[in-house]
């Protein structure tokens, strides 16, 4: 805001608080100079939803003190950190061998983000809660197998016991444990079982995952997918 903003801000503050008037030619003066000084970064509103005005009208409607010029640049600052939260920096147009105009390029769109001139950018997500997965990530999926690579499943193998566990359970045509509730350990379908770990007062301290499911867990997924297997073997009815 430049001083003619201020001054408009500091009268429009003044029909809505008689307390911030300055009648003294030399005290409005000074309080000009000081509202200028912290708050001339500050926009006095945006195309994007700030307007020092709304904060102002905020603060008087719900302190009793009186307003003072961080009342309007904390909002701000919050409007614009929450700006640049929503935004993902898009590719540049520029040249990407050319650094100077690239980084000049990501920071004006920042800068034009945070100051509410324009739009946060946000990430395109490859799925859709309406629309579903994207045709073409079905397809990909399909000739690929897995959206992890082999390669990397099996360097994260030693890292997730559990998981690879399961992913070989399922590979050599075993029952998917994990599939199903554990009756022992109360591990929810999904999730690994786990461990107790008995002190020396017989109470369970704490537990931890196992690597392989409980006995008890692997006959229950058994008897889970075994009538859906002789269903799979009855002849059709003509």
């Amino acid at each position: 805001m430049d001083r003619r903003e201020i001054a408009a801000l500091l009268a429009y503050i003044g029909r809505l608080d008689p307390r911030t008037i300055r009648t003294d030619q030399g005290e409005a003066r000074d309080q000009l100079a000081q509202w200028h000084e912290l708050l001339g970064d500050v926009p006095m509103a945006t195309p994007q939803g700030w307007d020092a005005r709304v904060a102002a009208r905020q603060h008087i409607r719900t302190s009793p003190y009186q307003i003072l010029p961080a009342d309007v640049a904390r909002p701000w600052e919050t409007y614009r950190r929450d700006r640049l939260a929503r935004h993902t920096d898009p590719t540049p147009s520029a040249d990407p061998d050319d650094q100077a105009a690239w980084t000049a390029e990501l920071v004006g769109t920042r800068r034009a983000v945070a100051a509410g001139t324009a739009q946060p950018a946000q990430a395109r997500a490859i799925t859709s809660g309406r629309g579903g997965v994207d045709p073409r990530l079905e397809v990909r999926l399909r000739q690929i197998g897995s959206c992890i690579p082999p390669a990397a499943r099996a360097a994260l193998a030693p890292y997730r016991p559990a998981r690879a566990a399961r992913e070989l359970a399922v590979a050599l045509g075993q029952p998917d444990a994990l599939s199903v509730r554990c009756e022992w350990c109360q591990a929810q379908p999904g999730e690994p079982c786990r461990r107790r770990r008995i002190g020396p007062d017989d109470g369970v301290r704490a537990t931890a995952p196992r690597a392989t499911p409980h006995p008890g867990r692997l006959d229950l997924a058994a008897q889970q997918i075994q009538p859906t297997e002789q269903q799979a073997q009855q002849p059709a009815m003509s």
